[in-house]
């Protein structure tokens, strides 16, 4: 047996303040037991949470131990300048003039802290792929469940565009898929040669095959919800699998990074299918869409419109210049993997 660390636990002088600060860097609340004037204070971190103690003596020197932090939204200089706003000041300065090195600042009491280059910027200035992260498939599921959100009640038991699947069942599908993608990262060996052996059925004769079914009492906000469930479950299990793992997938034993992937590209485009079926416009993301491609189809057409041409890989619209594909797959193995078969 090993240990696991519960807390990264800072000395303060004022924990509910120093707490509420770290909360706004992070994105991550207080816990709903601390008010100001505690001698603690918790920020609810994935992982690790941040404990904040209250103590009398004051910070004297600089930080043996310090965070490194990463924007996943933004670029390393609009962060710094967001943490300046919130009251950080800048100690030490190591950026570079070709756009790598990191900025060091200090918290209100004096706690040093460095902020990185995103991964975006970190891929642009390497010249590699940025990878899907745990991150990709919750920004894609939450996307996705507030445009549905908006659909008429009386729209579900309509066609989910060219599927032969009503609305209902093309998200019930999605969540499916969802949790099928999580559950294959499960085991402490993943299965390199089947799926993980839940049992699914279809509740209709020509409905998808499922292993969860929605409560149709709960209506379209239990059927969401329960989307939105899976969406949660893959992105854990994705953030906390190691990189090296690999499990089955029919379409290539597959990685981490691959079944985020592959729970990304069927938000996208079973999204485009129930948009279509409940009468919604979908557009997502094109930097989103161009990570997709360049994971699961390396082979698509490079530039253009990025949704466009993901419609166009998974079989959905036509995309002038090259025939549409009435048979498509994604290839969901690593792409050193792929390109060692190429090479054998």
């Amino acid at each position: 047996m090993t240990s696991h660390v519960r807390h990264i636990t800072i000395d303060c002088s004022d924990a509910y303040g120093l707490g509420t600060f770290w909360a706004q860097v992070l994105g991550a609340p207080l816990s709903e037991e601390d008010l100001p004037g505690d001698p603690e204070a918790l920020v609810e971190t994935p992982g690790a949470a941040i404990l904040f103690v209250q103590v009398e003596e004051p910070k004297q020197t600089k930080n043996r131990v310090h965070l490194d932090i990463q924007p996943h939204d933004r670029s390393r200089d609009e962060e710094v300048e967001r943490l300046l706003a919130l009251g950080a000041t800048l100690v030490g300065d190591h950026r570079r003039p070709n756009g790598r090195g990191w900025a060091t600042l200090a918290d209100p009491e004096g706690n040093e802290f460095c902020v990185e280059c995103s991964a975006a910027e970190r891929a642009a200035l390497a010249g590699t792929r940025l990878p899907l992260t745990a991150d990709d498939v919750t920004t894609a599921v939450r996307l996705a469940v507030d445009l549905l959100a908006k659909a008429p009640a009386d729209r579900w038991e309509a066609r989910a565009g060219s599927l032969e699947w009503t609305c209902w069942e093309t998200a019930e599908h999605l969540g499916d898929d969802l949790f099928a993608y999580a559950v294959q990262l499960g085991p402490r060996t993943p299965p390199l040669d089947r799926d993980v052996p839940f049992r699914w059925a279809p509740d209709r004769e020509g409905g998808p095959h499922n292993a969860v079914f929605a409560d149709r009492a709960a209506g379209p906000a239990g059927l969401l919800a329960t989307v939105e469930a899976s969406g949660a479950l893959l992105a854990s299990m994705v953030r906390t699998t190691r990189p090296g793992v690999r499990s089955y997938h029919g379409y290539g034993v597959s990685d981490p990074e691959g079944f985020a992937a592959m729970g990304v590209v069927e938000t996208l485009v079973h999204t485009h299918d129930l948009a279509e079926g409940l009468g919604l416009e979908w557009a997502p993301p094109g930097a989103l869409c161009d990570r997709v491609l360049a994971r699961l189809f390396p082979d698509a057409p490079a530039g253009g419109d990025r949704w466009a041409v993901l419609l166009w890989a998974t079989g959905r619209a036509e995309l002038p210049g090259h025939p549409r594909r009435t048979a498509w797959r994604w290839d969901g193995r690593p792409l050193e993997d792929q390109t060692a078969s190429s090479a054998g």
